[in-house]
């Protein structure tokens, strides 16, 4: 499938999304949202694919938010709208992605940009990047989960003054809150990511994607985790990555998932 605002790709175990937007600093705009909703369920899909990487072009940006022009002159109603379809085309759709998500940024991660670094399951930066939600200095507040997922990950006083200054923090901020799993310099950002990722690939997909599940379930009020973790572990018994890898195990050898 081809694309205008983005790249997708794979190699072996692991697939690759590029936001290719490098005059507009990889902002997201209606298309791009559009065509990261096909390609993360295009590579989802593929049961070859065990780890996404996603990242922007460039060494300025992930993503430096969306684009304001498209939304500038929108009513309450069409503001209603944009944030309830691009939540669930694009950010819920990554943090409920069975695929586990690496969110490799790069650069400027604002508004939408963090967001989408944050609805993604694990994020490494490299050392020049900058994180924040700018959005109140627009007249708005986060709507692509920015006040859900921001507290989760960095604690209420913390993402309240991200919210409420609208300023950047730097990568190394960004891993003492949290809100990062690993800073490296930008030469080494992808290897890394793809280290990690390699890693994931060779444990049981059916496993990681129950789990990925399960600890989500504790961010749902409307579902008891530890009952869903209790379903999805029993229900792993009856598979064959649990006899492949209970197997492997016993004999001494790497499983083969």
């Amino acid at each position: 499938m081809s694309y205008q605002n983005i790249v997708a790709e794979h190699e072996d175990h692991l697939g690759f999304i590029t936001i290719d937007r490098p005059k507009k600093l990889n902002a997201l705009n209606k298309a791009t949202i559009k065509e990261l909703h096909d390609a993360f369920v295009t590579l989802d899909e593929d049961n070859d694919i065990r780890v996404i990487i996603i990242t922007g072009s460039g060494e300025k940006a992930f993503v430096a938010g969306a684009d304001i022009s498209e939304f500038a002159d929108f009513d309450a109603k069409q503001g209603k709208n944009l944030a309830a379809k691009g939540q669930k085309e694009l950010f819920d759709l990554v943090a409920e992605l069975s695929t586990p998500v690496i969110a490799a940024v790069n650069g400027f991660a604002l508004g939408g940009g963090l967001e989408l670094a944050m609805a993604s399951h694990i994020r490494v930066a490299s050392g020049n990047a900058k994180m924040g939600l700018p959005e109140v200095s627009l007249g708005l507040i986060p709507g692509y989960g920015g006040t859900q997922r921001l507290p989760q990950l960095v604690g209420k006083g913390r993402a309240l003054e991200m919210i409420t200054t609208g300023g950047m923090i730097t990568a190394d901020q960004a891993l003492s809150y949290g809100l990062v799993n690993h800073v490296v310099s930008q030469e080494e950002l992808l290897s890394f990511c793809e280290d990690l990722g390699s890693k994931i690939a060779r444990n049981s997909p059916m496993a990681i994607g129950a789990a990925i599940k399960a600890v989500n379930a504790n961010y749902d009020e409307s579902v008891n985790g530890f009952k869903v973790e209790i379903a999805a572990f029993g229900n792993c018994f009856g598979t064959e990555d649990f006899e492949e890898g209970t197997s492997a195990f016993l004999e001494k050898r790497k499983p083969n998932f």
